[in-house]
């Protein structure tokens, strides 16, 4: 291969590399010893969840139904008299993004303007309300839950109106509306609690690394005229 081709294989690579550079994801994360925890139906106070998100996470965003890598979730609990008619449960979750969506669940949150990300994404750094519904229909599961953070500092997770399908367990089509097998009301610090790691760094090059690999092919194509 030629010395120019050589250089114009490492403009390319360095092009490519910015690119895939700035294409970041970001992971929301968040669990049960997070939280103040207060049962109002049922007794769920065991939970923990993960959202890879297939994007960076920069602030003026509003994150709605956002590309997913996938989630994963975990909600346990003991049940009161409810539809499914169980006396616990233990909802384990492991969705790709697309099937995340597909099943009928979505995920909501805007990053203000001016949020300082750079000791993560707190609740404070919102506009508006979080919500993760991860409502499925068509499923047979009635567990699936709707998470919800406030920016004064409440929130609340309970089943989501999953709907549809039979439950091997009850042998039943599922059908139940929002809170009907639990629901926890949460309360925490806006300020302080973190749903996402600061953005990683991106490497910039100097301004005038490309102008230099130019500069460089342009020196090489004279030597060869010479």
């Amino acid at each position: 291969m030629s010395i120019r081709k050589h250089a114009l294989r490492a403009l390319a690579t360095c092009c490519l590399c910015l690119n895939l550079n700035s294409a970041q994801a970001f992971v929301i994360s968040f669990e049960a010893a997070d939280f103040g925890l207060t049962p109002v139906f049922s007794n769920v106070t065991t939970f923990a969840f993960g959202i890879d998100i297939a994007g960076p996470l920069t602030a003026g965003t509003v994150y709605s139904d956002p590309t997913l890598n996938g989630v994963d979730y975990n909600v346990f609990g003991t049940l009161d008299v409810t539809p499914s008619g169980f006396p616990a449960f233990n909802l384990v979750r492991s969705i790709g993004g697309a099937e995340f969506y597909t099943q009928g669940s979505s995920l909501s949150f805007e990053v203000a303007v001016g949020a300082d990300l750079t000791d993560g994404l707190q609740v404070s750094d919102l506009v508006g309300d979080f919500i993760f519904d991860g409502r499925e229909v068509g499923t047979g599961r009635y567990h699936p839950a709707l998470f919800q953070l406030h920016s004064d500092g409440t929130g609340s997770i309970r089943n989501s109106n999953n709907t549809g399908g039979v439950n091997p367990g009850s042998g039943e089509v599922v059908n139940v509306t929002f809170g009907e097998e639990y629901i926890t009301d949460l309360t925490f610090n806006a300020s302080t609690l973190t749903l996402a790691d600061a953005p990683a760094a991106v490497p910039v090059p100097p301004v005038g690394l490309p102008l230099l690999m130019l500069g460089f092919m342009g020196a090489v194509a004279l030597r060869r005229r010479h």
